[in-house]
């Protein structure tokens, strides 16, 4: 009894291993509500909450302000935990939440599939090539996610800010100057440093799911759309855009620990953000924008009319 319960709580953690910050909208309008679930499973179910003590940073960057959010900006809703903050002025925002550590203790078969399940194909060829498939293990994680969202029509320099996190991306091309057949760059980084030849994966889900929808999706959408990329040797990587929509990046950078009473750390990292589905527009602003250019064109109009009353 003890071992089927052990299978089914190890079930339920291996499948949740994912992290995302997934915005309810990519473009937004300055000065409103906005909200930003924090996925625990997949990207399109969380199958539990975060509890806020678990997060050693939350923060929204702006116009070149970071600001931490605490307890009070977050609400539970359907087994997601949901950021909730005020957009300001017109810009490109980032919002990142990095999480402390935890332990897991798992035995060789287990922790095999898993590295199977979530992609960390090279420290499960390491285990083949040096005979350590029987060996158990006890890892040391952590999860470090992001998000870009675009705020009106202006772009600004902060969709390429360096959070501070133990992994993490840092694009090189602003995604929302991008469309479909451009390309995309990014660079990953372990402690502030390039980190090469890292397995990445590229995520592009064909719809927009909501908060509503997140029951309705199971396992096999883990890997949904999902391409296996690489760092080069600086740690870079870089992809064409086939079509436009959200796109996410994930990875699991895993090392053998020397610290006592552990054999592995692992470091998660994500970042998502939308290509190519427009702004939205500031009604108030759009109006102004409109008056403007029509007060323009009658003013062109009367010294138009002025001049030949002038020349004639």
């Amino acid at each position: 009894m003890k071992r089927i319960l052990f299978l089914a709580v190890l079930a339920i953690i291996l499948c949740s291993h994912d992290m995302f910050l997934k915005p309810r909208g990519y473009y937004l309008a300055p000065n409103t509500e906005a909200v930003i679930a924090l996925y625990n499973g997949t990207w399109y179910r969380s199958d539990n909450v975060i509890d806020c003590d678990r997060m050693i940073d939350v923060s929204i960057i702006s116009n070149g302000t970071r600001s931490r959010k605490d307890s009070t900006a977050w609400t539970e809703e359907n087994k997601a935990t949901l950021l909730h903050f005020t957009t300001g002025e017109e810009g490109t925002y980032v919002a990142g939440v990095s999480t402390h550590a935890k332990n897991i203790e798992t035995d060789a078969k287990d922790f095999n599939e898993y590295l199977e399940h979530d992609g960390v194909h090279d420290m499960l060829q390491w285990r083949k090539d040096n005979g350590a498939l029987n060996d158990d293990a006890v890892e040391k994680y952590s999860k470090h996610v992001k998000t870009i969202v675009q705020v009106g029509e202006t772009r600004t320099r902060d969709w390429n800010v360096k959070l501070g996190y133990p992994i993490e991306f840092i694009p090189l091309k602003n995604p929302y100057k991008l469309e479909e057949g451009y390309e995309m760059r990014v660079m990953l980084l372990r402690n502030g440093k390039p980190l090469p030849n890292q397995l990445v994966y590229l995520g592009t889900p064909q719809h927009h799911h909501s908060h509503e929808d997140s029951e309705d999706h199971g396992d096999d959408h883990h890997h949904h759309d999902v391409t296996q990329l690489e760092t080069d040797d600086n740690g870079r990587l870089s992809f064409k855009v086939e079509k436009e929509g959200i796109h996410y990046l994930r990875t699991i950078h895993m090392t053998q620990s020397d610290e006592a009473g552990l054999t592995h750390e692992s470091n998660w990292a994500t970042l998502s953000f939308e290509i190519g589905h427009g702004y939205v527009h500031d009604p108030v602003k759009s109006r102004k924008q409109t008056l403007m250019t029509i007060g323009g064109i009658l003013l062109l109009s009367l010294i138009f009319y002025i001049y030949q009353k002038m020349t004639s």
